[in-house]
């Protein structure tokens, strides 16, 4: 499994900073520019026009990978929900991010029309899991306690996608600091499922670290593209795929406790303002209120990935250790 992993991660990585320099001016030539919403923080006004979309660059890296890798370790079931996820979510964000360009402003799909599109793929998803051989217990961490969800486990999977799907999403707002959370969160799972010896899962965990690391070459401050909901829809529905075929839904609130955090933010302060009239935070997401609060960009982007880091440290060790 080991020489798998890093040819996985390689080629993702390899293939990234191969196509993305292709990728960026053809961007630049359908005018593909990042929009940035009015109420955001007054710096962020320079970026408009920034290519945005660079997502497609990490799907398509990622399939080419796994085109690659296959021919070594075949197709599984696991594969086939993984990308089913990734590529369907990623989809979703695409025609989102398409949208906005299209009308110009920084709406695309309705969230009923997203829900309804992250539905179908989670039936899909369940449906497979329901029907072969995989487990639809719960695990609660450093316990031995688990319970069977049954049928009822469909209501967790579309629970995880979408809600993992749209945290993610809310974390990409800052160059560099999705890119770099992502890569710390997938590589947290991917060493998880090497210790399980769920070699699929580990090849396309390490796989998407390296689309992940390669894209921060280009995303990192100043950003010269951003991923667009293409990406962070697509990462963020596969760390949820990937949670749950490790048996490790409730570790992803963990690993993935910067998403957590950021989402917390917004539903926070949306329940401070229409309860109290008042806001907690300067700005949500979270990382916007330290932008404002006098934080760099730089400060705000490397503090969250070490806090990243911690979590996912600390998810592999309640999972594994405890």
């Amino acid at each position: 499994m080991a020489l798998n992993v890093i040819t996985a991660s390689i080629l993702a990585f390899v293939f990234m900073i191969i196509l993305t320099p292709f990728f960026i001016p053809a961007l630049k030539k359908f005018k593909f520019g990042q929009s940035i919403r009015e109420e955001g923080p007054e710096s962020h006004m320079k970026k408009g026009g920034t290519p945005t979309m660079g997502g497609i660059v990490i799907l398509v890296s990622l399939i080419l990978t796994m085109l690659v890798m296959t021919i070594w370790t075949g197709f599984s079931t696991e594969l086939f929900l993984l990308l089913l996820v990734t590529i369907g979510f990623g989809t979703l964000g695409f025609l989102d991010d398409f949208i906005k360009i299209v009308k110009k402003r920084n709406l695309g799909l309705t969230s009923k029309q997203k829900l309804a599109g992250q539905a179908v793929i989670a039936l899909i998803f369940f449906i497979v899991i329901y029907s072969g051989d995989f487990s639809t217990s719960v695990s609660v961490p450093a316990t031995n306690f688990s319970i069977d969800l049954g049928f009822m486990y469909f209501f967790l999977v579309i629970f995880m996608l979408v809600g993992a799907s749209n945290a993610v999403n809310l974390t990409d707002g800052l160059d560099g600091l999705l890119a770099g959370t992502g890569a710390v969160a997938f590589l947290a799972f991917a060493i998880l499922a090497w210790i399980q010896g769920a070699s699929d899962v580990a090849v396309f965990s390490f796989a998407i670290v390296g689309a992940c690391l390669g894209f921060l070459v280009f995303n990192a401050h100043p950003a010269k593209v951003f991923m667009g909901d293409t990406g962070s829809l697509a990462l963020g529905g596969a760390i949820a795929a990937i949670a749950i075929l490790l048996g490790a839904e409730l570790i992803l609130v963990i690993i993935g406790g910067v998403f957590v955090i950021e989402t917390l933010s917004v539903i926070i302060q949306v329940a401070s303002f229409k309860l109290r009239g008042k806001r907690i935070f300067k700005m949500s997401p979270i990382h916007h209120h330290f932008e404002l609060s006098g934080w760099s960009e730089w400060k705000v982007v490397t503090v969250f990935w070490s806090t990243g880091l911690v979590l996912a440290v600390a998810g592999i060790i309640i999972e594994v250790l405890i």
